[in-house]
Formats: C-alpha cells, structure tokens, sequence
C-alpha cells in the first residue's frame, strides 16, 4: 500500500543531464535519475510523480497542483533557484516537506549561485552530491513523512 506521492520538479536545462557539462553534471541521464528514484520511492512505499519543465509558469502550476496531490516535493529548481521569487511563493502555499536538490556543489561556482529563493522554504538541502543527492532527498523525505 502506497504512503502517498512525493513530486518530484525538476528545472531548465536539466532535460540535458549526460549531454551537458558532463564535467559538472555528470554522465546519467534525466532518465537515469528518474528510474533510480522510482525504485527507490517503491521501497520506501511511495508513489513518484517525476516531472521536468523550462518553463517557470510550468513547475509553479505543478507546485500548485501538489496541494491535492502529493505530501512532499522534492526540487531541482536549476537556473530558477537564483532568480525565481514566483516558485517560492508557490511553494509557500504548499503544507508538506520541501527538500532542495543539487548535483553540483553550487558554493564552489560562480558567486550568483551561491543564494537560492527556493531555500528559504526547503525543510533540507542536498548539494554537490551528483545525482545520488534524488536518492538523498527521497530518503529524507520519507523520515519527514513517519
């Protein structure tokens, strides 16, 4: 028997895990990420809804829809981490655990990756942990859940 969904967001650019900047993001795919987190979610009794989206009004309609439909989110808000005040405020309307997630270690890059709108409402934050940190978030999320 399930525990219920946790969402899973991810932002722009992220369609293009294994093909872009390996050398920071990586050989897996998003596809990758996404099979390991489903197996994961499986084991832990979780349903997994896994999206992606470059579309900002996207990932926020989602967040909205997750009220109904999910008791956590966990998010890679990619390029929007840094300039998204839009996804902050919808994840402000949303009641269940919030977990941040990075593949690279944002505070070892440029100085604008170092503040994240999305942090002020994420109950943790995975970072620099290449892809394993999905696998990280679910775990967490699911101590969050009981």
């Amino acid at each position: 028997m399930s525990s219920g969904t946790i969402l899973v967001l991810n932002g722009p650019n992220l369609n293009l895990l294994g093909q872009r900047q390996p050398e920071i993001y990586g050989a897996e795919t998003l596809a990758d990420v996404e099979a390991a987190c489903r197996t994961l979610a499986a084991e832990l009794g979780f349903d997994l809804a896994f999206r992606q989206s470059n579309r900002e009004y996207e990932l926020i309609d989602w967040i909205h829809d997750a009220r109904e439909t999910a008791r956590a989110i966990v998010i890679n808000p990619a390029a929007f981490t840094h300039t998204s005040v839009a996804i902050l405020d919808a994840l402000n309307t949303f009641e269940g655990p919030v977990i941040e997630v990075h593949i690279s270690n944002v505070h070892q890059r440029e100085a604008f990756r170092h503040h994240s709108y999305v942090s002020q409402r994420a109950d943790g934050i995975v970072v620099g942990c290449g892809t394993q940190g999905y696998e990280l978030a679910l775990q967490r999320v699911a101590r969050l859940l009981g």
